[in-house]
């Protein structure tokens, strides 16, 4: 974008998308899906060159004091390199969405009348750290007939670059046109600004990233959102638990990876279950390096954790650091739930079943889970190939968005030169 201003640059790669789009919706669903086969195989060719561009970004995360849990998103292994690949091939797989006609019946006219599933348009995806979102983010929407805008954190922006390079070359060998997909070239934080105003050309935004940026997004965007703010995720495990179930799910809830928004950040404990299982938790936390910090009735039960404070129950750590409290039963976890989550992903782990209907009943959040782990809460797990973010919104998708989630539905009437009369 030499001797171009950020605005002018904006706009056109807003224009080049929507032509694109057109072409998108239109193109045969065999040459969207070569075309992600193709990139899948671009990337795990290119592992090497990309391994050598993600080490420049981690590298200059580190000068610049990245946190530990933001330097693992951003961090491209040969095993998410791999993931990479595997989810594109899964996307490929998928039945292709555009074009399903349903619910179409007879009217007392004469006429048919359903509807029909068509792309969103253009879609702008703004997001931080993990550069494998790119990919993610780009074949879902080339699978669901969108072109897209992505702009990734400066902190991944070698990484992101080299990634779109496969995406080109994918692109190019089925045919279609490259502005499908448009990673932005430039750092400059005033092309958020841009995107979020590029109202004749982008359809919708979907922001994936800490607080600070969907608050901004929120905030700025004169353009539809869809988004969640942040996870503070919740693992209740209740009086007619199992024991080792308990201590699997809730280790696993927590440890498996911190820096995701689907790890579980309070854990509450029914009070008749808590001298049973949270002592033995306690000890698997610490082993790993979780610092704990509970609640006075915690605190009292177990030695050498730290007093919670009002805000632990509304804090996404993304860090080894758990809030504990025990609670007296399922309603009073409940009651808590519904005051501090912020409705990602909640789970409750019981063997009485009346009480896990009820969870998943009255429990208002876009993922409910029995006897599993938060950690489920993902696309990939869901069936869905990938995702291309969660959303806690209520209206138009809810939970993972997946293929459906970059759809919309248009009515679509059937007749035989049938008039009104």
């Amino acid at each position: 974008m030499e001797n171009q201003s950020v605005q002018d640059y904006m706009q056109q790669l807003g224009r080049q998308a929507r032509a694109a789009s057109r072409l998108a919706s239109s193109a045969d669903s065999g040459l969207r899906d070569m075309a992600l086969l193709a990139v899948a195989t671009a990337l795990e060719d290119s592992a090497g060159t990309l391994a050598v561009e993600n080490a420049r970004d981690l590298d200059s995360g580190r000068e610049h004091g990245l946190e530990p849990a933001l330097l693992d998103r951003l961090e491209l292994t040969p095993e998410r390199i791999a993931g990479m690949a595997e989810g594109l091939r899964q996307i490929a797989a998928l039945p292709d969405p555009i074009g399903e006609i349903t619910d179409l019946g007879y009217r007392p006219s004469g006429i048919q009348v359903g509807k029909m599933r068509v792309p969103l348009g253009v879609i702008g995806i703004i997001y931080e750290s993990r550069p494998n979102v790119t990919a993610d983010a780009a074949a879902l929407c080339l699978k669901s007939g969108n072109a897209t805008i992505l702009r990734g954190g400066s902190e991944a922006i070698h990484s992101n670059l080299a990634i779109s390079r496969c995406m080109a070359a994918g692109l190019a060998d089925a045919g279609l046109p490259e502005h499908l997909v448009q990673v932005i070239n430039t750092p400059d934080r005033a092309a958020v600004g841009a995107l979020l105003t590029l109202d004749d050309y982008v359809d919708v935004i979907i922001p994936r990233g800490g607080k600070g940026l969907i608050e901004r997004v929120m905030s700025e965007s004169s353009i539809p959102v869809i988004k969640h703010l942040h996870g503070v995720c919740h693992v209740y495990i209740d009086g007619a638990a199992d024991r080792q179930k308990a201590i699997d799910v809730a280790f696993n809830a927590k440890t498996q990876r911190y820096g995701t928004c689907n790890t579980m950040e309070t854990l509450l404990v029914a009070e008749s279950a808590a001298a049973d299982i949270l002592p033995e938790l306690a000890d698997k936390y610490s082993a790993e390096g979780v610092e704990l910090r509970g609640c006075e009735r915690t605190c009292a039960l177990l030695d050498g954790i730290n007093a919670a404070t009002e805000e632990d129950w509304d804090e996404e750590y993304l860090a080894p650091i758990l809030a504990i409290r025990i609670v007296d039963d399922i309603d009073a976890a409940m009651a808590h739930i519904e005051q501090h989550s912020s409705q990602h992903t909640e789970a409750i782990i019981t063997q009485d079943f009346d009480l896990a209907r009820r969870f998943l009943r009255e429990v208002d959040s876009s993922s409910v889970m029995v006897n599993a782990s938060t950690r489920f809460a993902d696309g990939f797990e869901y069936g869905l190939g990938a995702e291309i973010g969660i959303s806690t919104d209520k209206l138009h998708a809810r939970g993972p968005v997946g293929l459906e989630g970059l759809t919309s539905q248009k009515f679509v009437v059937l007749g035989d030169g049938h008039i009104r009369k």
